[in-house]
């Protein structure tokens, strides 16, 4: 349906955690105790009943498993791939307290997805027809959470994308030793199986279309938009100097050029910071190194993640304030300010992974308040606009992909009581 490109940089990298054979699988699940009130449930914000998908891989029901798995996260496949499972479902496992080796639930997950996905595994169809339209901004997992939930009640949905692509961050973000764009694309698929999920690409709500024309076509809307450009930073425009998230979506789709770079320099703390990080060094740049105004405690990056990166060979200025660039036209390093005083740190290539813009602001026009730029919902999604709802993103300021598929879930599901005459803000 969309064709990626042949040639993309993230194609050199394998799995950080390999996939389960069947033997693997079958082995791990039977360590899991299957506990009745179970922890690692409530840790995942889609809900996975993960004692019953587990019980299942045991007992050799692989497709009960998945089964299990979709009817709570239709993007199951993916976040058995992304989620940060050590601070949530794995997290939580009841083996920690034991000092056991927790049950590993997002590799079994995993297993029973990838078979589903390969094996075109059909378990849910679209409701009768309800003559109902909704449309839905952004073809993120948000979005596609939500459209798949209200084409299994029956309602006609439209995404509006302002991309090439669809997909969100699974394809375009997300590091290609978690996920590869490929194989968030053969689930995109797999998920559209469903039928009915109309696609309208490279438009972008709000310039090649407004928001009003959109409401008045449509019984309801939902937005899930994301987060807007990389934050940047005074003197940026040198060449060599790049956004995170763009430089990764260049990375992904197509080819960076890495060639001359022997040193890079990656400007920040989070988890896009630790991600860029892995994937230099994963790419063979020699001398990668994170520069941070805080302490290592205080990142806001997964401390396991960054453990693995430092496996890798990365290092790291704590305390260490950008204070400029060095170079022109192109940039040969990073001044900054640290606790020692100032110093320079080579670079020929530097990644500003200081956050994102966010976009709720711009949905103030219609009468939808935002505040800090994060869209105001209540718990399910619904805005102070009857018949809008917001999710991902736009919303949360920025968390995982498997909050973003339950927030569409939801809203999917109140926008369902709203224009069947239920009624809800």
């Amino acid at each position: 349906m969309w064709k990626l490109p042949d040639a993309r940089s993230e194609s050199v990298f394998e799995d950080y955690k390999a996939p389960y054979d069947a033997q693997q699988a079958a082995a791990e699940a039977s360590r899991c105790l299957y506990c009745y009130d179970a922890p690692c449930i409530k840790a995942c914000p889609t809900g996975i009943d993960i004692p019953n998908f587990i019980r299942k891989i045991a007992t050799g029901n692989v497709q009960g498993s998945a089964r299990t798995i979709f009817s709570a996260n239709i993007l199951g496949a993916s976040c058995a791939c992304v989620c940060p499972v050590e601070v949530l479902c794995v997290g939580d496992c009841v083996y920690n307290a034991a000092g056991i080796p927790p049950i590993q639930i997002g590799r079994l997950q995993r297993y029973a997805t990838d078979q589903a996905v390969a094996a075109n595994w059909r378990f849910f169809e679209a409701g009768p027809d309800t003559g109902k339209r909704v449309a839905l901004v952004g073809a993120g997992p948000a979005s596609l959470s939500a459209a798949h939930e209200l084409r299994r009640h029956g309602h006609a949905v439209t995404i509006y994308e302002k991309g090439s692509v669809p997909g969100g961050l699974n394809v375009t973000g997300v590091a290609p030793y978690k996920l590869r764009a490929e194989d968030a694309m053969a689930e995109l698929e797999w998920v559209l199986g469903i039928g009915g999920i109309e696609f309208v690409m490279n438009t972008e709500i709000g310039r090649d279309r407004s928001w009003e024309s959109l409401a008045a076509d449509h019984d309801a809307v939902f937005v899930g938009i994301g987060l807007g450009p990389d934050r940047s930073l005074p003197g940026a425009a040198l060449g060599g100097v790049h956004g995170a998230v763009a430089w990764i979506e260049q990375m992904k789709l197509g080819l960076v050029d890495l060639s001359s770079v022997r040193d890079a320099v990656v400007i920040g703390g989070g988890n896009t910071a630790v991600d860029c990080v892995r994937e230099l060094l994963g790419l063979g740049v020699p001398g990668v190194t994170m520069v941070y105004r805080g302490t290592e405690a205080k990142m806001s990056g997964y401390a396991h993640e960054w453990d693995a990166a430092k496996k890798d060979g990365a290092r790291a200025l704590w305390n260490a304030a950008p204070a400029g660039f060095v170079g022109e036209p192109h940039v040969e390093g990073v001044r900054y300010t640290g606790t020692e005083g100032p110093g320079v740190v080579p670079a020929q290539l530097v990644l500003l992974a200081i956050g994102q813009s966010k976009l709720g602001d711009q949905l103030a026009p219609l009468g939808i308040r935002a505040e800090a730029g994060r869209v105001v919902t209540d718990a399910t999604g619904a805005t102070s606009r009857p018949g809008w709802y917001v999710g991902g993103d736009a919303a949360n300021g920025g968390k995982e992909v498997v909050n973003a598929v339950a927030e569409g879930k939801r809203a999917a599901t109140a926008i369902h009581a709203f224009i069947s005459g239920g009624g809800h803000a």
